[in-house]
């Protein structure tokens, strides 16, 4: 049997501690007694950058914001379907997690970070956002287990309903806000509907085989938009 090997550990800003394992050729990340992220388990992070991609597939010069590196699943799926003009900004608050990729995972991140397309951001998401005002066609997030903070606390003001207006005016017209979650969460979907988004909830399977029938646990992502007249109400 093939021991468990720690290879590192992070302190998430005002959070707990994750911790990177490496177990014979994947990798696994850890909070507590939680895994976050696997590379065993990557099918509903992609998805949330193909069904992104493919909710702004008009978007002149696209410009796409992902919320949380992670282990680099989502970056790799947006970039291989964005054209070559697009622009792909990386916000990521855990320094570690950057090393880690460039370090002991960088045959899985395979370059990504390195695309010319993509611009990487060592800081909060929430900022980037903030200070973005109709700069994204999309915006994806997946810093956290879901919309109830479990990673960090301070994950809970994008969920909030002030958060969600906040992304909303980060978004350009017919632009497309999504949000991966480990389960599904009746209150948030009434939420983004109470900010005026229109919301498409969607379940995905944690990992795909190579026919494309899903396998594991089922996730959920909520791709949320705002047409003309709502988007004028809302902001």
């Amino acid at each position: 049997m093939i021991a468990r090997e720690l290879i590192g550990t992070a302190q998430v800003p005002d959070g707990e501690e994750l911790r990177l394992f490496r177990h014979g050729g994947d990798f696994m990340i850890v909070l507590d007694r939680n895994e976050l992220m696997s590379t065993r388990m990557r099918g509903s992070e992609e998805a949330l950058a193909v069904m992104s991609c493919a909710r702004i597939a008009g978007a002149t010069q696209p410009r796409m914001l992902i919320g949380g590196y992670g282990m680099g699943f989502t970056l790799r799926a947006a970039l291989a379907n964005l054209p070559d003009d697009a622009q792909v900004t990386v916000a990521e608050i855990v320094p570690e997690i950057i090393a880690w990729a460039r370090g002991p995972m960088a045959e899985v991140a395979a370059g990504c970070l390195d695309d010319r397309r993509v611009r990487l951001v060592q800081g909060d998401v929430v900022d980037v956002i903030a200070g973005s005002a109709g700069g994204f066609d999309a915006i994806l997030l997946d810093v956290d287990n879901g919309p109830d903070g479990l990673v960090r606390a301070g994950n809970d003001r994008l969920y909030a309903k002030a958060g969600l207006r906040t992304a909303a005016r980060a978004l350009r017209p017919g632009g497309v806000l999504a949000i991966w979650s480990a389960a599904r969460d009746e209150a948030f979907t009434r939420r983004l509907k109470a900010a005026g988004f229109a919301v498409d909830e969607v379940t995905v399977y944690a990992r795909y085989d190579k026919q494309g029938n899903g396998k594991g646990a089922k996730h959920v992502i909520w791709f949320a938009k705002l047409d003309a007249e709502r988007r004028g109400k809302t902001l």
